[in-house]
């Protein structure tokens, strides 16, 4: 069965569950002054809320792709992911610019993560 969480403006659902996998849509910082560092906290720690709010953790994070605005920032953006991750426990990840995600937003994250709730 497929359960969607959070309808978003009538774009989007801000989790998809299926067979025990959370689908995770763009996630931006929530404080749009903050730098790259300050946005990649910002957009880690509502990750973290999230994914506990749905029956996981950061150590079942599957997957991520990360949209910046600028590369150029992406060492402010490791800096904080390394603190953030046991080495035992990082996700696959790919790391993309693109020219704007809107006014103030540095990074978007979209992840999928395990719950722990899979069926066979």
């Amino acid at each position: 069965m497929i359960t969607r969480i959070g309808l978003y403006d009538g774009l989007l659902h801000e989790v998809v569950e299926y067979n025990g996998v959370l689908y995770f849509g763009g996630v931006v910082a929530e404080d749009l002054s903050l730098d790259m560092a300050g946005q990649t906290e910002d957009v880690l720690r509502q990750v973290d809320n999230l994914l506990s709010l749905h029956g996981s953790s950061r150590d079942r994070i599957l997957s991520v792709q990360i949209y910046v605005s600028d590369l150029a920032l992406k060492p402010a953006l490791n800096d904080v992911w390394r603190n953030f991750f046991s080495l035992e426990h990082l996700p696959a990840r790919a790391t993309i610019g693109v020219s704007a995600l809107g006014p103030g937003v540095l990074l978007e994250m979209v992840l999928t993560a395990a719950t722990g709730r899979e069926t066979r």
